[in-house]
């Protein structure tokens, strides 16, 4: 297991991540941001998770184009 493949499975956790739907997926299993911030649970390791669910989603167009570049490389090394 080189470092590109620990990468490239860091950022299919990354794309999973940004993939989750907040009102469909999160809010019925109780994992909306919502929930979180307002009572002070930010620090517990639910809200740390949640805080990385939301911080992925907030970067879903740059995952976009760093979907595109590692097609690209993925298409040109083989």
């Amino acid at each position: 297991m080189g470092l590109w493949t620990l990468l490239e499975g860091f950022f299919l956790l990354a794309n999973a991540l940004a993939m989750l739907n907040e009102d469909r997926f999160l809010g019925p299993r109780g994992w909306s941001f919502s929930e979180v911030s307002g009572g002070g649970r930010a620090k517990s390791m639910k809200g740390q998770v949640i805080g990385l669910i939301y911080a992925t989603q907030y970067l879903r167009f740059p995952l976009i184009f760093l979907n595109l570049a590692i097609i690209l490389v993925k298409l040109v090394s083989g």
